[in-house]
């Protein structure tokens, strides 16, 4: 079988979430997420047909909170709030757990690639396996982004491919 795994490009990833967010966003290369992120941070791990891990996207509790209240048309000061609790708000958390679901759409793209799905998504707090902890610092097929949504704020999402 060959590989069809394709790292999604940065407008794919704008464009997703300027569609999903009714927003200007901007997007630009970043540095990715580190070690000392990823207590706070929300982490979705996607698989292929076979269960297998196929990708591992990071996002900083800034853009987590950011982009879920801008998802639930709650006002700024909710993400400022989950930011400054370190943890997101129930609702934030909902909505971000839909935006990870809608981005597992960016991986479907090519032809032959495999239906890719969201598997799990850890929040802010809870345990990061290790395999995924492992894939999302390692370097290799990963793309790092720096994401500002229009009137909330911005921060790091950061994707690696198996």
């Amino acid at each position: 079988m060959s590989d069809t795994s394709v790292i999604p490009g940065s407008l794919a990833i704008r464009n997703l979430f300027e569609d999903l967010l009714g927003r200007e966003v901007s997007v630009s290369s970043g540095n990715p997420l580190g070690a000392a992120d990823l207590p706070t941070a929300t982490i979705a791990i996607y698989t292929d047909p076979s269960q297998q891990m196929y990708a591992v996207l990071g996002m900083q509790l800034s853009l987590a909170a950011n982009a879920g209240a801008a998802l639930g048309l709650l006002p700024a000061g909710a993400a400022e709030d989950s930011i400054e609790m370190e943890k997101l708000l129930p609702n934030i958390a909902e909505n971000v757990f839909e935006l990870c679901n809608v981005l597992s759409s960016v991986f479907s793209n090519v032809e032959g690639a495999p239906r890719v799905k969201l598997y799990q998504v850890i929040y802010p707090g809870m345990d990061l396996p290790n395999d995924a902890r492992a894939q999302l610092l390692a370097l290799g097929k990963r793309l790092d982004l720096d994401i500002e949504v229009a009137r909330y704020g911005k921060g790091i999402l950061s994707l690696s491919i198996v």
